[in-house]
C-alpha cells in the first residue's frame, strides 16, 4: 500500500499562515477523496475539510473562509492552506486519502499527523 506522508507543521503566530502537505510515497492511479482532520489535546478528532470525488469541498464552520483544501493531481499531493490562524487551531492535523492503484483497487490511508501550534 502506498503511504501518504504529511509535512508542513510547526509553530506560527496568531494571524499567520501555514500550508500542510500530504504526499504519496509511491505511484498511484488517482486520488478520489481527501479529508483533513485535527485533534486538539483532550478533544475528539474533528473533520476540518473534505473534498469528494465529485469535486465538492466542504469546510467546518470554524475554518470556513480561512482554510483551503487543494490537490495537485500530477504530484499526487494534497494540501491544506491555513490563513488567519488562531490559537484554537492548535492541534495535530491528519490527512485521510482515498485513492486507487493501477489495478483498480481502492485504498484508504491516514497520514501520520503533523503538529500545528498557534501561539505568540
Amino acid at each position: 500500500q502506498v503511504k501518504f506522508v504529511e509535512s508542513g507543521g510547526g509553530l506560527v503566530q496568531p494571524g499567520g499562515s501555514m500550508r500542510l502537505s500530504c504526499a504519496a510515497s509511491g505511484r498511484i492511479f488517482s486520488i478520489y477523496a481527501v479529508d483533513w482532520y485535527r485533534q486538539a489535546p483532550g478533544k475528539q478528532r474533528e473533520l476540518v475539510a473534505a473534498a469528494t470525488s465529485g469535486g465538492t469541498t466542504n469546510y467546518a464552520d470554524s475554518v470556513k473562509g480561512r482554510f483551503t483544501l487543494a490537490r495537485d493531481s500530477a504530484e499526487n499531493t494534497v494540501y491544506l492552506q491555513m490563513n488567519s490562524l488562531k490559537p484554537e487551531d492548535t492541534a495535530v492535523y491528519y490527512c485521510k486519502v482515498n485513492y486507487g492503484d493501477y489495478d483498480g483497487m481502492p485504498y484508504e490511508y491516514w497520514g501520520q499527523g503533523t503538529q500545528v501550534t498557534v501561539s505568540s
